[in-house]
């Protein structure tokens, strides 16, 4: 029953976004005719954060007005509330406004065991992406559907647009690479919706046996992969802007490294510094931020650096600023602190070795495009929206 729903609900919605894609955005979350009905009498699981809003109301607020059971609560990293920094874990609880029952998807656990599901009926799933293959809300989205499949429980994602949704690039992610940043074998710019992407891994069995989730998805409406769209709420507590959202995939893999990206600033993603005066006029000392930057890289050192908020215009996916960087440095390891890492989040160890054998930003890009290639053509069978191309 829920296949035929769910198969409806997303062939329907795609030829509505497909003629109106002109009118006022709606997340899947805002459009409550199309799951209150299927909620009623069932006892819900609901994966969600701060940013799982319908208008001004979180959605658990709103079901819970509708009289839907939610009965339990699954956090991504950040936790429930979106308040959590990066990587910090984060424990099970009580949501003090609800009694709901919290459990961390990024702590002792990061997949619904079992129990945690033996008492649900249907699992949603509503958090805002931002289109990075190593952030990771989309790691949790496949351990939920994983869970939901080896169960034989139903799950519904209600999609919300992708801010990074108009281009695909950066290098395929490797089998060996294969880490909680990085899960699946698509580009760090996919390109995909949440919900688009839910297709993707349920229809190319990613989960690494025959077993499906049982997937519905309600799309966005009015929604193409042209349109511009500015997340309203901070997906996460370093991303606070929609610069930082845009500069985000080009700068993370400075986490690798003994640059700041700005964490423990007011303008974490927009910036960028070391401990080296010749890096750079533009200068910003990192200090301790509860919930954003507990122990940020460089605590208390003057970083020098740019300041990426002067740009006149933001790039899609790039090296440069990077390149720009690790050629300042005559010691690599003054400046590439932690290779393993920097090779999870490029997904590949070929890039370092790239770099290392000074190829330019478009050799190195060149050698991205057959995996690219055979990645879009994956992609095309799992598109819910008009395309970019």
């Amino acid at each position: 029953m829920f296949k035929i729903i769910g198969l409806l609900t997303v062939v329907v919605l795609y030829l509505s976004c497909d003629g109106e894609n002109t009118g006022k955005i709606k997340t899947g979350a805002e459009q409550p005719e199309k799951y209150l009905p299927t909620l009623q009498d069932k006892k819900i699981g609901v994966v969600v954060n701060h940013t799982s809003m319908k208008g001004d109301i979180h959605l658990i607020d709103y079901l819970l007005q509708q009289k839907v059971d939610v009965q339990m609560i699954f956090a991504p990293e950040h936790g429930f509330r979106g308040d959590a920094s990066a990587g910090e874990k984060i424990e099970d609880g009580v949501d003090s406004k609800t009694g709901i029952p919290v459990i961390s998807l990024y702590g002792a656990t990061k997949k619904p065991t079992p129990e945690h599901l033996s008492d649900l009926d249907l699992l949603i799933f509503d958090i805002q992406d931002v289109g990075c293959r190593f952030y990771t809300y989309i790691s949790t989205l496949h351990l939920v559907m994983e869970a939901c499949a080896e169960n034989g429980k139903p799950l519904w994602v209600f999609d919300r647009p992708n801010p990074n949704g108009d281009y695909v690039a950066g290098p395929v992610l490797e089998p060996k690479y294969r880490s909680f940043v990085g899960m699946h074998p698509i580009p760090i710019v996919h390109g995909c919706t949440i919900g688009e992407l839910a297709q993707m891994i349920n229809g190319e069995q990613w989960f690494g046996s025959s077993k499906k989730c049982d997937l519905s998805v309600i799309p966005v409406a009015n929604y193409t992969h042209k349109t511009k769209y500015s997340v309203p709420i901070p997906p996460s507590p370093n991303l606070s802007t929609d610069l930082a959202v845009k500069l985000y995939p080009s700068l993370c893999f400075f986490e690798a490294t003994s640059v700041s990206v700005g964490r423990g600033t007011d303008f974490p993603f927009q910036v960028l510094g070391g401990p080296k005066p010749e890096l750079g006029d533009f200068s910003f000392t990192p200090r301790s931020i509860p919930g954003a930057a507990v122990n940020p890289l460089n605590k208390g050192k003057v970083c020098y650096g740019v300041d990426l908020r002067k740009l006149e215009k933001v790039p899609s996916f790039t090296l440069k600023f990077f390149l720009d960087f690790y050629h300042q440095y005559e010691n690599e390891k003054d400046f590439l602190t932690k290779e393993n890492w920097f090779n999870q989040l490029a997904g590949t160890d070929k890039l370092i070795e790239q770099i290392r054998q000074g190829q330019s930003e478009n050799d190195i890009v060149e050698s991205w495009q057959p995996k690219l290639e055979q990645y879009k053509q994956i992609r095309k069978k799992y598109l819910l929206y008009p395309d970019f191309d």
